[in-house]
């Protein structure tokens, strides 16, 4: 099983050296766990995708500790200019032409690179240390639900990677926002995430569109987290817009559900595992809480899950994007 690691000074320089020399290591960010390596280092990226049995046609994220780094990997323009102001360090990915430097396997081939700057005071320290530009996919097998805690990592990847740097549970708890400003004239949201696209659209001036549009599996993506179906659970899952206190009642004890916010009157006496993402109906907590939920009914042997849609408003378009990747049919299905 991989070491876990605390974020002390030593370990921190030690992890950094490991980076540094090609290997990688499973490191917190504010949004999910990601899987990080050396982004200008063929063999580390490759070895990226070996661990996460990841299709090559899906491209990494890099992470940069600041405007001035990624600038180094990729031509910024004003729009995206502004979106940095205004929201890094965060949860916002920009899809920006590369620079010849940033090597074809990290983009899936194209002439486009997907760049963060997270915000996780663990993750910033690391990048410093390091030195180096880090690709880091979610830290999960590939299509499966995403990490947002140590535990997680260790399930999903232990018995394929060496080291973990635990940095506590992610705060977002889902995938950056991703826009692609590779063409500045006509920005596209690709990806809805931890910063809405109504605060997206008015930085810019201009309403975002969200894409939308159906994408193949084994097509080189502009981005990651495109695929109809993606953050799966093992269990079947079955969306509901309202989950009301009597089909819990009525439910088996083989049956699980992630609830929005808890049903008029207070849960109901029922022999069915219940996760509740906020008490208050929170959209930033409910997100927080949505992978840790499905984690946990996953693991609890059960033949069936449930999940209830989040109102769409801020966090909740999130929300939602992620639980209709997760309940999609398996292609042959």
């Amino acid at each position: 099983m991989a070491t876990i690691h605390l974020p002390s000074t030593e370990n921190l320089r030690h992890l950094a050296d490991i980076l540094a020399q090609g290997g990688l290591v499973a490191v917190p960010t504010e949004t999910v766990y990601g899987l990080a390596a050396d982004s200008l280092n063929v063999e580390a990226c490759r070895a990226i995708f070996r661990a996460k049995r990841r299709p090559l046609t899906d491209p990494l994220i890099i992470h940069v500790p600041s405007v001035a780094a990624a600038a180094k990997l990729a031509f910024i323009n004003p729009a995206s200019r502004k979106l940095m102001r205004a929201f890094w360090p965060g949860a916002l990915t920009l899809v920006l032409r590369k620079r010849e430097c940033v090597p074809a396997i990290a983009t899936a081939g194209g002439p486009t690179v997907a760049i963060r700057c997270p915000a996780h005071p663990v993750m910033r320290r690391l990048l410093r240390l390091c030195g180096r530009p880090l690709a880091a996919p979610s830290a999960n097998p590939f299509g499966c639900i995403s990490p947002t805690c140590a535990a997680h990592v260790q399930a999903g990847l232990g018995d394929r990677i060496e080291h973990i740097l635990d940095g506590g549970p992610c705060s977002v708890g889902v995938e950056s926002t991703i826009v692609d400003l590779s063409s500045p004239s006509r920005p596209q949201i690709l990806r809805v995430g931890g910063v809405t696209a109504a605060q997206i659209s008015r930085v810019l001036g201009t309403p975002v569109p969200v894409h939308n549009q159906a994408v193949k599996a084994g097509v080189p993506l502009a981005a990651p987290g495109l695929l109809t179906r993606h953050y799966s659970p093992s269990t079947p899952l079955q969306l509901h817009s309202h989950i009301s206190a009597a089909q819990l009642r009525r439910a088996g004890a083989d049956e699980g559900f992630v609830l929005f916010a808890p049903p008029a009157g207070g849960l109901p006496k029922t022999a069915a595992r219940i996760e509740v993402l906020s008490k208050s109906a929170s959209p930033r907590m409910a997100a927080r809480r949505l992978f840790a939920a499905l984690h946990s009914l996953d693991g609890a042997g059960l033949s069936q899950l449930h999940a209830e849609l989040a109102p769409e408003a801020g966090a909740g378009a999130a929300i939602n994007d992620r639980l209709q990747r997760a309940a999609a049919k398996r292609p042959g299905h």
